[in-house]
């Protein structure tokens, strides 16, 4: 079995926003036309014109997707100023609605637009996708199978989608409840083999249900098109630091699983119903609830869960991934909350989602 490499990419997606109005803002075509020669490949349209994906190259560790995250980030901030635009990480718009969206007019998405009807206009999503670098194809399905356990704590972490359509849902992570209505995501089951994923996918396109692999879109998924295991479920984090932390330690559980199968140990596999739980308890409640532990099937509350993962399963390979600085960000945000949480505040505190805007675009911009 080939030794995986371990290494990272990141993609997240943005919003363009009007900072005098504070709506989204229909822009994405100027933006890549303006930042062709600053980003090459790096940037890239989305569903909605008002959206903007960056993409990061492939980075040897969390130091250098660091970097490459921060300039990226920077750079598209920067660029949305030059046209008076403003950008904003978050998992939904606050205020904006869905039907005054445009789709983006390239055949990729007219065609999602065409098969899916209004639920590819209800998407005004922005999630974060993390890869690590898997080159072991059946290795690559055992990590996942355990991995999807893990996936609740780590949408805790990212919450940032607690509006929709100017409303407060009730909810840490609306933006969940509206990817749900498209097919073929969620919690995957357990696979036997990446034979057993591979007749999936091709009976899937034998049957002209979808046209590749890509249009799986499972909260954690083995990539058909490069050798990474892909992480979907989290909200875009406003903070830069919080997407490095939850790369890092999906980074760190996978390592750390590479290295208990030579000890003849391993992690548990749980059912998917189970998993599915505890996903809700995520999208409800955030860190402010309690997530099932699937080992001892008691309740306890999200930010014990989310600490001993990390004190309990990957603290030991920290110091050899470099990793330390990124993981143990995870107590800070145990402490001060999530972007949801800051969110919520800022809508409490003032009672309009203009100032909770204000608040995302100054946020979005820390750090960068």
């Amino acid at each position: 079995m080939i030794k995986p490499s371990f290494k990272i990419g990141i993609e997240e997606e943005y919003q363009i926003v009007d900072p005098e109005t504070r709506e989204l803002k229909s822009y994405i075509s100027q933006i890549l036309e303006q930042g062709q020669l600053i980003f090459g490949g790096q940037v890239k349209p989305e569903l909605h014109q008002s959206m903007v994906e960056i993409v990061t190259p492939v980075c040897q560790d969390i130091s250098e997707a660091r970097a490459q995250l921060t300039r990226l980030r920077r750079e598209i901030i920067q660029l949305a100023e030059k046209n008076n635009l403003r950008i904003v990480a978050a998992g939904s718009h606050p205020l904006s609605a869905w039907e005054a969206q445009e789709i983006t007019p390239f055949d990729r998405y007219l065609g999602v637009k065409n098969d899916m009807q209004v639920l590819a206009d209800q998407l005004l999503i922005f999630g974060t996708h993390v890869h690590i670098g898997i080159e072991d194809r059946d290795f690559m399905i055992e990590a996942m199978n355990v991995m999807r356990a893990f996936l609740p704590q780590l949408l805790c972490l990212s919450t940032s989608s607690p509006f929709w359509a100017g409303r407060d849902t009730g909810l840490k992570s609306y933006r969940s409840i509206i990817f749900r209505s498209f097919p073929r995501t969620g919690i995957p089951r357990s696979l036997r083999s990446w034979g057993e994923y591979k007749y999936i996918v091709e009976s899937l396109m034998q049957t002209k249900c979808i046209p590749d692999g890509t249009k799986i879109w499972w909260d954690i998924r083995p990539n058909w098109n490069y050798p990474t295991l892909e992480i979907r479920i989290c909200d875009v984090p406003t903070s830069i630091e919080t997407t490095l932390c939850i790369a890092a330690i999906f980074q760190a559980l996978i390592y750390k699983l590479w290295k208990m199968r030579y000890d003849a140990t391993g992690f548990r596999v749980f059912p998917t119903t189970l998993i599915d739980e505890n996903k809700w308890r995520a999208v409800r409640f955030g860190l402010e609830g309690k997530l099932i532990d699937l080992g001892s099937l008691k309740e306890r509350p999200a930010r014990v869960m989310i600490r001993e993962l990390i004190e309990k399963h990957i603290d030991d390979v920290l110091d050899e991934l470099g990793s330390r600085r990124e993981v143990e960000y995870a107590y800070h945000i145990l402490e001060n909350g999530t972007s949801a949480d800051r969110q919520l505040a800022a809508f409490r505190q003032s009672g309009e989602l203009t100032a909770v805007v204000d608040q995302l675009i100054t946020e979005t911009r820390q750090g960068t």
